[in-house]
């Protein structure tokens, strides 16, 4: 295992997309969202993805270039046109949208059609952090999750973040896919060559379940948070038609199992998004200490384990950036490093110097 420090991930990520076509600002949105995932720890949204969002540009399945638009817009919301530019690109401009007219009355609701994949809902909703406001994305994405009772997909994982701030720079970041787990860690561990468990996907009664383990990483059936109906899988299939009724329902993007497959290679995503943003300044005041007081009292309760104390939705993904920086990289695993090298070799661009 070797490291490679977060400024040297955003070049080669930058250098990769802009040699397929992405304009040098946009490909640099991308990267930067892409180096903040693996520096939180979400090795499933940062290097790992960059092949798929190199193959969208070069196969003009996404526009490197494309300049997200306002359809329609009230004093609290809009309706965006994507322009089927690259996720970060919309992402950034919807919640720039979004802020302002929090900052004017309180609340800015967003929804964009004609988007793509965004990476870490997180690198959206604490945005609004840095202005103290509460921050709230939604995303839809392909079919790979059954409904529950049903045979065949028709969600996706269908991620959304939530950010509080509370005081002294801490916060509340809540960054979850409404599925067992994100499709994006199944990529790594068939990237790293790992076993999954079998909860995380739906298995045929005729497949002998002793055998899921090593055909894990093939199978497409991710189950909705919860797992099985008698797990309350149903709930998580309930946060997986919320979001879609957030994103490509109220955004007249594509929905549900009209959404691209995730290997499509032949027709753009068109995926919908949604960006809230509220100003706490226009209701109760203090919500900041609150919030501070609140995370205080989670933080101390006493743990069931000694060794694992209790943490507040976002205390992992800093934990693991403080680590980061400390350790002066991000440290990727031989096979992780196989791929990107791989990938420059095959685009000519300079491989990851690693530490």
């Amino acid at each position: 295992m070797k490291r490679v420090v977060p400024s040297e991930i955003q070049r080669f990520c930058k250098d990769c997309l802009e040699v397929v076509g992405a304009s040098p600002p946009h490909a640099a949105s991308l990267a930067a969202v892409l180096a903040q995932a693996d520096q939180m720890g979400y090795f499933s949204h940062g290097l790992n993805r960059l092949a798929i969002y190199v193959q969208d540009v070069q196969l003009k399945l996404a526009d490197g270039a494309a300049v997200p638009s306002i359809i329609k817009e009230t004093t609290a919301t809009a309706w965006v046109d994507g322009k089927n530019a690259l996720g970060p690109v919309v992402g950034n401009f919807c919640m720039d949208v979004a802020i302002k007219k929090a900052k004017e009355c309180g609340i800015g609701w967003i929804v964009a059609k004609g988007s793509n994949q965004y990476g870490i809902g997180s690198w959206y909703s604490t945005q609004a952090l840095k202005h103290n406001m509460l921050g709230m994305v939604f995303s839809n994405a392909s079919p790979l999750v059954p409904p529950t009772r049903s045979e065949k997909n028709a969600m996706g994982t269908n991620p959304l973040s939530v950010a509080a701030p509370a005081m002294d720079g801490d916060s509340f970041v809540l960054d979850m896919a409404t599925s067992t787990t994100a499709v994006g860690v199944i990529e790594v561990k068939k990237t790293t060559q790992k076993k999954i468990p079998m909860a995380w996907a739906q298995i045929p009664d005729e497949k002998p379940k002793d055998t899921i383990a090593k055909l894990a990483w093939d199978i497409k059936d991710q189950m909705p948070l919860g797992g099985e109906e008698i797990n309350s899988g149903y709930k998580g299939y309930g946060l997986a038609l919320m979001v879609e009724t957030f994103c490509g329902i109220l955004a007249g993007g594509d929905f549900g199992p009209n959404i691209r497959e995730w290997t499509d290679a032949k027709r753009p995503a068109n995926l919908a998004q949604c960006f809230v943003v509220i100003n706490p300044t226009h209701f109760a005041p203090g919500f900041e200490q609150r919030m501070s007081e609140m995370n205080r009292i989670l933080r101390n309760l006493e743990p069931l384990h000694p060794d694992k104390p209790v943490l507040v939705p976002g205390d992992p993904e800093r934990k693991y950036m403080e680590k980061v920086n400390k350790e002066g990289g991000v440290l990727y695993t031989e096979d992780q490093l196989t791929v990107a090298a791989q990938l420059a070799a095959k685009l000519k661009v300079a491989p990851l110097k690693v530490l």
